[in-house]
């Protein structure tokens, strides 16, 4: 097997020696127990002319590659969110050109392909004169864009409104609006603040808890319009005791990163269905773990998902925000681009180190699917920043 040398924590280099790659069967959508969704990240265009940090160029025949490989494997597609850089170089009119163009190409499948799509208020800086009606007025002509495309809703957490809101009161007017006038039941998105700071005390409370409440007495009152809700907490515990306080007909979405295999299984109350961030790095081995839970096989779900955990906890470690930088890093390293630039430039936001590390665990979870390539692209990376 190939080696690469890495850097070490104490400043010395290590000749790693990669090992044999797992085979993962692939799953059909149709077999799986779960609804699961990969929220899958952009192809930036490397070779456009344009200023990264304030101009978005991609890549749309790798972007859309990806998502076709995601379906391939039986996930859905959860398009244009927090993991495509939605709001954090990903602007709106490009988020809606990728949405539209995603849900062309799912229908253009055969059989089509799962996908639901994020409508937010990315397009409103929030500031002194932006209040809960320009607020409403954002998600509205975001949630046409996308009903428009032909695309299931993902209603995003909002900066704006997390910016202008005095309380809960204000959270219930401006989701209360939305939910009548969407035409298909949506999917709820509370972002925490570790994956964006902006958003912190989402629902009128710092207290997730009490948060919690509010956003349960919303799912309560508007549950004929609502299809499940995604939390993003990062705390096993805080989703599922609102698991069991949802109302019957809205499904528990899991967004945690660090804890999806035992969400994902459920205990003897209930479980989670899954739109993650991590399920685009790791979605071979999602895929066929689900495929295990299918078959009962549910020491073979574990044994797939085991080594992937600690991959994403490295992944999605603080500051969380700039877990996108590993996910396209994954992506580089298997194939799937042909570079590692990414919009906004936001290779940059995890160091060397951090690097190496991730690609010592994603070999070590059987993920590096061509190790010849995944080592001479690491040995790249690693020239690119100073390491021979």
């Amino acid at each position: 097997m190939p080696r690469v040398n890495l850097p070490t924590p104490t400043g010395g280099i290590e000749a790693y020696e990669l090992s044999q790659p797992l085979a993962f069967q692939p799953a059909s959508a149709d077999a799986l127990p779960r609804v699961a969704y990969a929220a899958a990240h952009v192809v930036n265009d490397a070779r456009a002319d344009n200023d990264p940090w304030l101009d978005t160029a991609l890549d749309w025949e790798a972007t859309l590659a990806y998502r076709e490989h995601l379906w391939s494997l039986g996930l859905g597609v959860a398009e244009a969110m927090d993991t495509a850089q939605r709001g954090m170089g990903l602007d709106w009119p490009t988020s809606l050109e990728l949405i539209q163009r995603s849900v062309a190409a799912a229908k253009a499948r055969d059989g089509g392909g799962l996908i639901a799509c994020g409508a937010g208020t990315d397009h409103l800086m929030p500031g002194p004169d932006v209040g809960v009606d320009d607020v409403i007025r954002g998600y509205e002509e975001q949630c046409e864009a996308v009903e428009a495309a032909g695309g299931r809703i993902i209603l995003m957490a909002s900066r704006a409104l997390a910016a202008c809101a005095s309380g809960p009161a204000d959270y219930e007017r401006v989701y209360g609006r939305i939910l009548g006038q969407v035409r298909e039941p949506v999917m709820i998105h509370w972002l925490g603040e570790m994956f964006d700071p902006a958003l912190e005390g989402y629902w009128g409370d710092a207290d997730h808890m009490a948060a919690m409440d509010v956003c349960l007495d919303i799912l309560a009152s508007h549950s004929d319009k609502i299809d499940g809700i995604k939390i993003s907490l990062l705390d096993d515990q805080k989703e599922i005791a609102m698991r069991r306080r949802l109302p019957g007909s809205v499904r528990m979405y899991t967004g945690d990163d660090f804890n999806y295999p035992t969400l994902i299984a459920g205990d003897e109350e209930g479980f989670s269905h899954a739109l993650l961030g991590i399920f685009d790095a790791i979605a071979p081995a999602a895929s066929a773990a689900l495929l295990a839970m299918a078959r009962q096989d549910m020491g073979g779900y574990f044994e797939t998902l085991a080594p992937t955990v600690p991959l994403s906890r490295h992944i999605f470690k603080a500051p969380t925000r700039f877990y996108k930088t590993g996910v396209v890093f994954m992506a580089y390293l298997n194939g799937h681009q042909d570079h590692f630039t990414m919009v906004g430039g936001q290779e940059s936001t995890r160091s060397t180190l951090h690097l190496s590390e991730l690609f010592r665990l994603a070999d070590k979870a059987g993920l590096l699917s061509d190790p010849e390539q995944a080592a001479a692209r690491m040995a790249s990376a690693l020239a690119v920043r100073g390491v021979a």
